[in-house]
């Protein structure tokens, strides 16, 4: 418990620069997984929303820690029904929020209005570990940062456990992104319930039916639950999307706009269509 508590007293801000430094200074030194150019300019594109989520965080910090301790004052949540250890509290606790994220996540995915800013994740047609930073600010607090406020009100949820449930996924983020080679028995052990990077991967494939799974960000189990699990060997993924492939389209201010654009989506199917239609006529 004290060990938590020390570990939650650091700066968040501090841990996540070093955490990127430290991958993506592995990713020189050991290679990646996907080979790309000007990756100077594609960190320095990415680190803008940094700044940006840095900037409108202080203020959101507020928002859900507001509301989080009214909603403990006020003893809301099926958690005040029930007398459990402090380690198993902090347990499930963590899950519950990565569930409620992993819905939330889920309908990000379904609803367009909700995809028009999700999408600006899933615009990166390179990985590596400055990918955990690229998301619409407004996405990030405004929907994501609203499932930690309603867990805490469902479950009776407490700030403790969000800082356990926030300090773990940061580190999660980064390693999923990073463009490093994980071993395969990894995905077959530990991805039996933990979403492991080569899981997460699959994620960001292009194709649409793998775009659509895999959306827990702890544990897999979830998709597993609820038929969203799918798998792909890392090295056949083609990550982004489609109509995000030209370079002023990978650029921080057109992501910033995009949610207000009408930008169709180019399916994977389609494009195998038009190539045989193609095809056929060319014979």
């Amino acid at each position: 418990m004290e060990l938590i508590n020390k570990l939650l007293a650091i700066n968040s801000n501090y841990i996540l620069i070093g955490l990127m430094i430290l991958f993506y200074s592995l990713e020189q030194l050991l290679g990646n997984q996907f080979k790309f150019d000007k990756r100077p300019q594609h960190l320095f594109q990415n680190s803008l929303f940094y700044v940006v989520f840095f900037l409108l965080g202080i203020l959101w910090s507020f928002v859900s820690v507001f509301s989080i301790e009214w909603l403990n004052n006020h003893q809301i949540g099926l958690f005040y029904l029930v007398q459990l250890p402090l380690w198993l509290k902090l347990l499930v606790g963590v899950a519950l929020f990565d569930l409620v994220s992993y819905w939330f996540h889920r309908l990000s995915h379904v609803v367009p209005f909700l995809w028009r800013f999700h999408r600006v994740h899933h615009s990166d047609t390179t990985m590596d570990a400055s990918t955990n930073f690229r998301g619409h600010p407004l996405e990030s607090f405004l929907w994501f940062g609203s499932s930690n406020i309603l867990s805490a009100a469902v479950f009776g949820l407490d700030l403790l456990t969000l800082g356990l449930y926030l300090f773990i996924t940061m580190i999660f983020f980064v390693l999923q992104h990073s463009n490093l080679r994980f071993p395969k028995w990894l995905d077959k052990s530990l991805g039996l319930v933990i979403t492991t990077p080569n899981i997460h991967k699959v994620h960001h494939e292009q194709d649409q039916h793998y775009t659509d799974s895999n959306f827990s960000d702890i544990f897999i189990v979830w998709d597993r639950l609820f038929g969203t699990y799918k798998s792909k060997p890392v090295e056949q993924i083609k990550l982004g999307l489609k109509e995000f492939e030209e370079e002023k389209k990978q650029t921080f201010w057109y992501l910033m706009k995009s949610p207000f654009l009408e930008i169709t989506r180019v399916e994977s199917g389609e494009l195998n269509k038009n190539t045989n239609a193609i095809t056929q006529l060319n014979k």
